[in-house]
C-alpha cells in the first residue's frame, strides 16, 4: 500500500526580516515576545501535516483494541500523539557519533602524534634513568632536593599560564548564558564542517530522498518553520539551514554546525506526529546554535594537554612497559567515564532543553516531547535492546529524559502562550499514552493468562490414574506386574522395567 502524505505550499513559509539582537536571558528566555510570529493558520497547517500512513493502518490490530477503548478514544485529536511500537531493533542516538568533531583539521592529524611522542618521551626517561650507575642517581636526587623550591616556583608559573589561556579563552553560550571554554571559534568549525558534509554527501549520495518526495518536504517545513519562529536568536539567523533526508532505516538525526541537517527515514517512521518530530529538529538544531562541537572539542583540547603530561609520568615511573600500558588503559576509563561522558551528557541535556524552546516558540505541543523518550524505551524493552547504564553512555537514560522534559513543560507552555500559538487540546497526550500503554499490558496480561488456561492439564479420571501409576511403577509396593507382554498406555513394553529401578523379578 502506497503512502500518503500532506504537503504544504513552501510559499506559506517565507522568511521575515531579521530581528533585532536581543539581550541572552540565563533563564532560556532569549526572547519571550516572539517578535516572527506567522498567521495562526499558517501554524495549524504546519502541526496538520501527516508523516505517514495512519496508526490504523500501520498497526490494525493494535489500533482495533486501543482506540476501542475509552482511552483510545481521547487519541483521535490532530494534536495528541499515538503509540510507536517500532519492530526494528535500532539504537538510536539524537546525534551522529562524528557531530562533536575533535578540533580543526591539524590539529585533528596531530593529536595521535603527540601521544606517541609523550610515550617515547616517558620510555626514553625510564631507560635513561635505569642506564645511570647508583652514585650518579643519588647525586641527581640531591641535586633535585636542592632545586626543589625552584622546581615548585616553575610548576607554579606553568600553572599560572595555563590558568590565563584559560580564563581568556571563556566565553558565553549562546541562548543559556552558561559560561564554557571555547578554544577553537565558530568561523573555524563552519570550515571543518563544509569539509565533512561534503563526505556525507558523496557516502549518501544513492539514498537521499529526492527534494520533491513528501518525506524531503516535510521535513524541510519544519525546519524553515522552526528557523522562522525563532530569527530573534542571532545564532539562529545567521545559520543557512538546509536539508537532507536519508532513505535508510536507521532511527537518526543530526545537525552539522553549518545548518546541514540529515535526517533518516527511520526517524520518521519513528515519531508519532509532526510536534515530535519538531522537537527532535529542536534538539539538533540546538546543537549546532550553541556550537556543542567546537565546545567539546575546546574541553578536549585542554583536557589532553594535561594527559599528555600524564601519559609521559605514567611511561617514565613505571618500571616496565606491561604496567605502563596498563597505566595509560586506566587513566583513559577515567577521562572517558569521569570527564568525557558526564560532559556529553550535559550537552545533550541542554540540547533538550533549548531544543523545547525552539519548538515551544515554533507553537510546537512541547508535551509531545517526554512521549517521544517515553515511546522510545518501550521499544527497546520490545525489541530487547540491552539497558546501558547512564554512567557507561554518551547519552542521559530515557527515563531521565522524560523526567527533566516533564519538569521543563510548564515552563514552555507558558512560554508557547506567550508566543500567540493556537491553543492545545485539554487532553495531555502524555496521560492518553500512558494510559493506552496501560490498557495494551492488561489486554496482554489477559492473553497471556487464557493461554495459561487452555494449556493447564485436565485432571484425569481416578481409573486412568492408578493404570498410570501400575504402568509408570512396577516396582510399586500397590501396583502388579502385568501377565502380558503387551504396550502399556505410554509405548512401554510392561516386561521392561522403569530406569533406576530394580526389576520386580530380579534378575
Amino acid at each position: 500500500m502506497s503512502q500518503r502524505y500532506e504537503i504544504l505550499d513552501l510559499s506559506n513559509l517565507r522568511r521575515r526580516p531579521t530581528a533585532t539582537k536581543t539581550s541572552i536571558d540565563t533563564e532560556l528566555h532569549a526572547s519571550k515576545a516572539c517578535k516572527n510570529q506567522l498567521p495562526p493558520e499558517t501554524i495549524d497547517s504546519v502541526f496538520q501535516l501527516k508523516l505517514r500512513r495512519s496508526f490504523s493502518q500501520r498497526h490494525p490490530v493494535l489500533s482495533e483494541n486501543v482506540l476501542s477503548s475509552p482511552v483510545g478514544r481521547l487519541r483521535r485529536g490532530p494534536h495528541v500523539p499515538i503509540i510507536w511500537l517500532s519492530q526494528r531493533g535500532q539504537n538510536f542516538h539524537t546525534s551522529c557519533s562524528h557531530r562533536a568533531l575533535p578540533a580543526p583539521l591539524i590539529w585533528l592529524v596531530l593529536k595521535p602524534l603527540q601521544k606517541i611522542t609523550a610515550i617515547i618521551l616517558g620510555r626514553s626517561i625510564r631507560n635513561w634513568w635505569l642506564a645511570l650507575p647508583p652514585n650518579k642517581q643519588l647525586l641527581l636526587r640531591q641535586e633535585v632536593w636542592r632545586c626543589r623550591w625552584k622546581l615548585t616556583a616553575g610548576g607554579m608559573a606553568a600553572m599560572v599560564v595555563m590558568a590565563i589561556f584559560l580564563l581568556t579563552n571563556l566565553d558565553e553560550s549562546p541562548v543559556t548564558g552558561r559560561t564554557r571554554l571555547l578554544v577553537f571559534s565558530r568561523e573555524n568549525y563552519m570550515e571543518l564542517a563544509a569539509v565533512i558534509a561534503d563526505g556525507y554527501m558523496e557516502e549518501f549520495a544513492n539514498s537521499l530522498v529526492p527534494e520533491k518526495d513528501p518525506r524531503h518536504q516535510v521535513v524541510e517545513i519544519v525546519v524553515q518553520h522552526l528557523a522562522q519562529r525563532n530569527q530573534d536568536i542571532p545564532e539562529v539567523a545567521s545559520i543557512p539551514w538546509s536539508v537532507h533526508v536519508v532513505d535508510s532505516p536507521i532511527v537518526n538525526a543530526f545537525v552539522l554546525p553549518n545548518g546541514k541537517v540529515f535526517m533518516f527515514t527511520g526517524m520518521l517512521e519513528a515519531v508519532a506526529d509532526v510536534h515530535q518530530l519538531t522537537f527532535i529538529l529542536g534538539h539538533e538544531m540546538a546543537h549546532a546554535v550553541l556550537g556543542h562541537s567546537a565546545e567539546q572539542a575546546s574541553l578536549s583540547h585542554a583536557v589532553d594537554f594535561l594527559s599528555l603530561i600524564m601519559l609521559t609520568a605514567i611511561w617514565a615511573l613505571c618500571p616496565r612497559d606491561s604496567l605502563a600500558v596498563l597505566g595509560q588503559w586506566i587513566q583513559t576509563k577515567l577521562k572517558q567515564f569521569m570527564l568525557d561522558q558526564p560532559y556529553s551528557r550535559k550537552l545533550e541535556a541542554e540540547a533538550d532543553q533549548v531544543g523545547l524552546q525552539l519548538a515551544a516558540k515554533a507553537c510546537a505541543d512541547v508535551r509531545a516531547g517526554p512521549v517521544f523518550w517515553q515511546q522510545m524505551e518501550i521499544n527497546d524493552q520490545l525489541t530487547g535492546e540491552p539497558t546501558i547504564p547512564e554512567w557507561l553512555s554518551t547519552h542521559p537514560s530515557h527515563k531521565n529524559r522524560v523526567t527533566q522534559l516533564d519538569r521543563l513543560v510548564p515552563q514552555y507552555l507558558e512560554l508557547r502562550e506567550s508566543c500567540s500559538c493556537p491553543a492545545l487540546p485539554a487532553t495531555d497526550p502524555r496521560t492518553v499514552f500512558s494510559q493506552s500503554v496501560k490498557v495494551l499490558l492488561e489486554k496482554g496480561r489477559k492473553e497471556v493468562k487464557g493461554n495459561e488456561e487452555r494449556l493447564k492439564p485436565l485432571p484425569l479420571p481416578q481409573s486412568l490414574n492408578t493404570e498410570l501409576r501400575r504402568t509408570i511403577l512396577p516396582g510399586g509396593p500397590d501396583t502388579a506386574l502385568p501377565a502380558s507382554d503387551t504396550a502399556t498406555p505410554l509405548g512401554i513394553p510392561s516386561h521392561t522395567p522403569w530406569p533406576s529401578q530394580p526389576h520386580p523379578l530380579g534378575p
